[in-house]
C-alpha cells in the first residue's frame, strides 16, 4: 500500500489527492494544511461576493471525505514544524503543493509607507485568513490607487466600491464589513503600466464593476486609444476583444470624467460633477514610479506615475512625463510570488521549486520520492482547474516511480502500524482532523446566525482551535 503525503489543500493539493485515488485503488492519502481549515484560497483567496467560484469548495469536499483521503490539518512543514526530511521518511512520497504564498514587489520609492499594502495582505484581511491583522487599511482614506489590472486588482476594487448590503450576506468577518461598510473611500483607481489589449482580468470580473449600486465607471478614451488594438482589434484574441468592447462602452457613454491638473503633484482625484456615490476610474499606459509620502513624510498620499506609451513588441516605453494620483491607501496587486520551504531546493528567478515534470530536482538530479504540483511547480499562472492537469501531470511521474522501484523501507521510528499519524502525533504534532473541521464550520453557521446572518468566517487562530476542539496558537 502506497502512503503519499500532500501538503496544501488548496486546489492544486486536493486535485493531487483526487488523481491518486482515481489513478491507483490502493493508494492511502494524507493531505496535509498549516491552517486548521481546508481549501487554499478557495476559502482565503476568493472575493467572499463570488458564491459561484467559492462553490468549488463543495466539489474539493468530496475528494477530502474520499475513505482513501485523510484531513490532517494544523500541520507547519518545515522549519517550525515536521522537517521536510522526516516528512520523507513517514511517507512513500511526498507532493508538495503549497501554492505562492506573498506578492511581487513594485521595487520604487516608498512602496513601504503606511498605507501601501500588497492586494494579499488586503484579500487576507477580509476573507479572514487566521495570520492576517487589522491594519487600519480604508480607515480615514478617501481616495485608493490599486496597481494592477489582473483579476485581484478588480477583486480588491470591487471589494471597496461595495456596500454593506451587498456584502453582508457573504462570509466575511463581522470587523471587515464594519470597517467597509463605514468606509470613506469615494474613488478608487485602478492603474496598469501597459494597455487594455495586455490587462489580466477576465470580461466576467470586468464587468462586474459597472452593475455595482451607486457606482460609476470611468473610462478614457483617450487613453484606452494609445493602444493600437482599441482602434482595431479584430486580430486579437477573443479574451482581448471582449475587454476592449467592455471598456469601449463605458468610454462611449462620455464617463471619461475630469481627471484634474496633469501637473506633477497629487490631484484630488474627484469628480464632483457626477452623482454617485463611489467612481471607479481606470487608467492604462501610467507606470508606477513613487509611492508618495504626505507632508509629514510617515504616510501614503499618493502615487506617482509616468506615462508609458507601447514600444511595438508587447511592452511600453517611458515618455518622462508624470502625474501623480492622490490616494490614502495604495494596494499592490502585481502578482504573487511563491517562497522557500526549508528543505526543498528553491530557484529565486521564478520563485518555484526545480522540478522534471513534477519530480522535485536537487542540484539537477531527481529526488527519490519528493514532488511538486500548482503554483510552487509552475508559477502563479492560470485559472483554479488549470490545477488538475497540472496535478495529473505530478501524479503520473510518481505512480509511474513506485512501479518501477521497490517500495524502500521506512524509518524505523515509525508506528509498528505504518500509519505516519501515529508516528507524527507521538512527536508533538497534534493535527486538525475532519471531524475538527466540520466543528468549525458549525462554529462559523452559529456566529453568523448570531449576527443575522447566514455564514461567518472566525477570523484568528485562537477562534479557530476552540472551535476545532483543540489549543489556540
Amino acid at each position: 500500500m502506497l502512503r503519499v503525503a500532500v501538503v496544501g489543500s488548496g486546489p492544486s493539493g486536493v486535485y493531487t489527492a483526487q488523481s491518486l485515488v482515481q489513478l491507483d485503488p490502493e493508494v492511502r492519502v494524507d493531505v496535509l494544511d498549516r491552517l486548521p481549515c481546508p481549501y487554499g484560497l478557495v476559502r482565503y483567496g476568493v472575493a467572499p461576493d463570488h458564491e459561484k467560484i467559492k462553490s468549488l469548495q463543495n466539489t474539493l469536499r468530496t475528494v477530502l471525505e474520499h475513505d482513501r483521503v485523510r484531513f490532517l490539518g494544523g500541520v507547519e512543514i518545515g522549519a517550525r514544524g515536521v522537517p521536510v526530511r522526516r516528512l520523507r521518511e513517514l511517507y512513500d512520497a511526498v507532493v508538495y503543493c503549497v501554492g505562492a504564498a506573498t506578492d511581487r514587489r513594485l521595487g520604487v520609492p516608498g512602496e513601504d509607507l503606511p498605507g501601501s499594502w500588497s492586494a494579499t495582505r488586503f484579500v487576507s484581511w477580509y476573507s479572514a485568513h487566521p495570520d492576517a491583522v487589522d491594519d487600519g487599511f480604508v480607515r480615514e482614506a478617501r481616495s485608493a490607487v490599486v496597481i494592477g489590472v489582473g483579476n485581484v486588482a478588480v477583486d480588491v476594487t470591487r471589494i471597496l466600491a461595495r456596500g454593506a448590503a451587498e456584502l453582508a450576506p457573504t462570509d466575511m468577518p463581522q470587523a471587515a464589513l464594519s470597517a467597509l461598510a463605514g468606509s470613506g473611500v469615494a474613488d478608487i483607481h485602478m492603474v496598469g503600466r501597459r494597455g487594455p489589449a495586455q490587462a489580466r482580468f477576465t470580461t466576467k470580473e470586468l464587468r462586474e464593476l459597472g452593475v455595482l449600486p451607486d457606482t460609476e465607471v470611468l473610462v478614457d478614451a483617450e487613453e484606452l486609444g494609445l493602444d493600437p488594438l482599441y482602434g482595431d482589434p479584430s486580430g486579437a484574441p477573443a479574451a482581448v476583444r471582449r475587454n476592449i468592447e467592455a471598456l469601449r462602452a463605458w468610454a462611449d457613454r462620455g464617463d471619461r470624467g475630469d481627471r484634474g491638473d496633469r501637473s506633477d503633484r497629487p490631484d484630488p482625484g474627484r469628480n464632483p460633477g457626477r452623482d454617485a456615490g463611489r467612481r471607479i476610474h481606470l487608467r492604462f499606459f501610467l507606470r508606477p514610479v513613487e509611492v508618495v509620502a504626505d507632508g509629514s513624510g510617515t504616510r501614503v498620499a499618493g502615487v506617482r506615475f509616468e506615462r508609458t506609451l507601447p514600444d511595438g513588441k508587447g511592452g511600453v516605453v517611458g515618455t518622462g512625463r508624470h502625474e501623480t494620483i492622490a490616494a490614502q491607501l495604495v494596494l499592490r496587486s502585481v502578482g504573487y510570488r511563491g517562497v522557500p520551504l526549508e528543505g526543498l531546493p528553491f530557484d529565486e528567478d521564478s520563485g518555484t521549486v526545480p522540478h522534471a515534470a513534477g519530480r522535485v530536482l536537487r542540484e539537477g538530479a531527481v529526488a527519490p520520492g519528493e514532488y511538486v504540483a500548482g503554483w510552487i511547480k509552475r508559477g502563479p499562472t492560470g485559472v483554479i482547474g488549470t490545477n488538475r492537469a497540472c496535478a495529473k501531470e505530478t501524479v503520473t511521474s510518481l505512480l509511474a516511480d513506485a512501479a518501477r522501484s521497490a517500495r524502500p523501507a521506512r524509518s524505523a521510528r515509525i508506528s509498528p502500524h505504518g500509519d505516519p499519524l501515529t508516528a507524527l502525533r507521538a512527536e508533538g504534532v497534534r493535527p486538525v482532523a475532519w471531524a475538527g473541521w466540520q466543528s468549525i464550520e458549525r462554529a462559523e453557521a452559529e456566529l453568523g446566525a448570531s449576527l443575522g446572518r447566514r455564514v461567518v468566517k472566525l477570523p484568528d487562530w485562537p477562534s479557530l482551535m476552540r472551535a476545532a476542539g483543540g489549543d489556540a496558537r
